[in-house]
């Protein structure tokens, strides 16, 4: 019942942002080009040249609420997003979120609520089928379905569409959800083996 985050994947490093930071004058390492790189990578940040950090990328997979699910969606310069479709497939998990904020037992009548709503979605399937044709049928018995279900999404982003993502939902008046996710996001990016972000996280202030 709660939302979850993986990093599945990754590509690229600070070394990557800055060799493309240099690709006019001379992509080649020195250790004193080296050293440079947080220098260089907060000058970058600073003053809004972000097009080196589109040169790599953060591939997770994510199962949340479908509130944030739009929310995600809103982000869609340099961010990939692909869903489980209740179109193609009859939702059988019932994944739901409950809002880990809430007194106990309202947090058990959203349960019962959303259990009674799934309960209504399989059966207008059945319903709808002889009618409408079973992929009709699917597409429309979703209106039964709470804000609070769960899908499963693979999101993958660059590092500059991760920044404008954290950005914005980071922030305190973020909703509580997406927030999480966000936080979580960034906590499992600063735990890759390595750190080979970290003058990156670093120069945005994260």
């Amino acid at each position: 019942m709660k939302n979850t985050v993986e990093l599945i994947g990754w590509y690229g490093s600070d070394i990557t942002h800055a060799q493309s930071a240099w690709t006019s004058t001379s992509r080649d390492l020195t250790e004193e080009k080296v050293d440079r790189i947080p220098q260089l990578l907060n000058m970058l940040a600073e003053n809004g040249h972000h097009t080196p950090f589109e040169k790599s990328s953060l591939h997770f997979l994510v199962t949340c609420d479908q509130a944030s699910h739009i929310h995600l969606l809103k982000h869609r310069v340099g961010v990939s997003i692909n869903g489980e479709s209740a179109r193609y497939k009859e939702l059988t998990e019932d994944k739901l979120y409950i809002p880990s904020d809430w007194p106990e037992h309202l947090q058990q009548d959203l349960i019962d609520f959303t259990i009674e709503a799934n309960e209504f979605y399989h059966k207008f399937i059945e319903i709808l089928a002889p009618h409408l044709g079973r992929k009709r049928a699917k597409e429309s018995a979703r209106f039964f379905k709470t804000i609070n279900s769960q899908i499963t999404m693979d999101v993958m982003f660059n590092w500059r569409s991760f920044y404008h993502f954290l950005s914005l939902r980071m922030k305190d008046d973020a909703q509580k959800e997406i927030r999480e996710i966000a936080q979580e996001m960034l906590e499992q990016v600063k735990s890759i083996e390595g750190n080979p972000f970290k003058h990156t996280i670093n120069a945005f202030n994260f």
